[in-house]
């Protein structure tokens, strides 16, 4: 019985911990982020402090899930140094408590908010994402210039039609790929020669074409010439566009599957889908290698002291594994590793150094 009341009360101890971390960090990110729409949208008299509102609300939940891991180490470091602090640690140990009895309530809830986090909070912040970018893409390409705001990541896609070879480049998509927004198009023909440049506000998927509205074509030697639609023709439907448009932050946890499926048949590689469902599917077990890595730091604060090194090394200790996961999916998106090794390695290599660590110190 007691056991059970002190593992309540140190998961709710860690629970709040991590929950007001977080509020903090995405209150900051919040503001952060309005300001810097602000600065890039102050010559478009269309943007409102309202519309400036709403992206921003769009776009923080795609930055708070890199935020969760922090917030879980911080979480769980705050916890164990205030109770190794306070003594209560010891008082756990003197009615007969392990330390695996006293971090387990704080795994388990490290593991259901990586649980939740990939379940639920994952598909609100995919279709946060393509909302945002669907604004994005109408403030931003509202002209023609062509030119991209700055910070933007573009979209590429290479096709091949009846007409030759075209490279279409936009800022942002929506409808699963079916619309694009601020478009050039490059044409080249059967013999890899220029042909001409297309600048569109927008381009729809249609039958057959990309359907291009507010179009302005340059061909070389003549003088450009405004269509307010402009067609170009193309042979991709929404499935073989999926994985070279949709950003997989864009896709959610449970529509990854079909997502990958569709990129296989159509030809396409389908490696950033994996590596994103692997990376969601491993995100509790890399919260829990944060909580273990914590714990190494609580219970080395009360038994040996120097409480403020042994928190910047459990800092710098998380922050490695974070960086090892993030280098991690970005050899996998390369290609070099496998997606299920890139996804799971660090989050299994942190759960197995944190053991190890507190094996050697409790019962070594």
């Amino acid at each position: 019985m007691i056991g059970r009341i002190l593992g309540l009360y140190f998961a709710r101890r860690f629970a709040s911990a991590v929950v007001l971390i977080f509020l903090s960090c995405v209150t900051l990110i919040v503001l952060v982020d309005f300001l810097e729409m602000a600065r890039r949208t102050a010559d478009r008299e269309q943007v409102t402090v309202g519309l400036l509102a709403l992206v921003t609300l769009y776009r923080t939940p795609s930055f708070t899930e890199q935020l969760m891991p922090f917030a879980v180490l911080f979480g769980s470091i705050s916890t164990f140094v205030l109770l190794s602090r306070r003594l209560e640690l010891v008082v756990a140990r003197a009615v007969g408590l392990s330390v695996w009895q006293f971090i387990t309530p704080p795994v388990l809830v490290a593991f259901l908010l990586g649980v939740f986090a990939t379940t639920v909070f994952n598909p609100v912040s995919a279709d946060f994402k393509e909302r945002a970018n669907q604004i994005e893409g109408e403030i931003f390409g509202s002209s023609s210039s062509g030119l991209l705001p700055q910070g933007k990541k573009e979209f590429w896609v290479r096709q091949q039609s009846v007409d030759g070879q075209s490279i279409i480049q936009a800022q942002a998509t929506r409808q699963g790929g079916r619309t694009l927004s601020g478009v050039v198009v490059f044409e080249f023909d059967k013999a890899d020669r220029l042909v001409e440049r297309v600048e569109a506000r927008s381009a729809t998927l249609g039958d057959g074409a990309w359907i291009l509205t507010d179009a302005s074509v340059l061909v070389p030697g003549l003088d450009h010439q405004h269509y307010d639609t402009y067609l170009i023709a193309t042979n991709l439907d929404p499935k073989q566009i999926q994985e070279s448009l949709i950003a997989p932050e864009t896709v959610s946890f449970w529509q990854l599957p079909a997502a990958i499926r569709s990129a296989e048949q159509s030809g396409f590689g389908a490696e950033r889908y994996r590596l994103q469902l692997q990376s969601l599917l491993a995100r509790p077990f890399l919260l829990v290698a944060m909580v273990l890595i914590a714990a190494v730091v609580g219970l080395r604060v009360f038994r040996f002291g120097g409480v403020g090194q042994t928190i910047l090394g459990g800092v710098l200790a998380g922050f490695l594994l974070y960086v090892g996961t993030k280098l991690a999916e970005d050899l996998g998106e390369a290609g070099f590793v496998h997606p299920v090794a890139a996804a799971w390695f660090p989050a299994v290599t942190g759960i197995l150094l944190g053991v190890l660590i507190l094996l050697h110190r409790e019962d070594g």
